[in-house]
């Protein structure tokens, strides 16, 4: 996978959760649970990303 997109792809991903803990109304608890929800996907991708994690397949 290039280097570009994931540097693109991390980008679009944390702009997208800024927009949404920005401007949707929303508990505080459900934010910090929708942050850490990505934070383990978001990793568990950049894991599968670089072969250190199998791939799901």
């Amino acid at each position: 996978m290039p280097f570009i997109f994931v540097i693109i792809s991390l980008v679009v991903i944390g702009v997208v959760l800024l927009t949404v803990n920005t401007y949707v109304p929303m508990d505080p608890t459900i934010k910090k649970i929708l942050n850490v929800i990505v934070a383990i996907l978001l990793i568990a991708w950049l894991l599968s990303a670089f072969g250190i994690l199998p791939s799901g397949s």
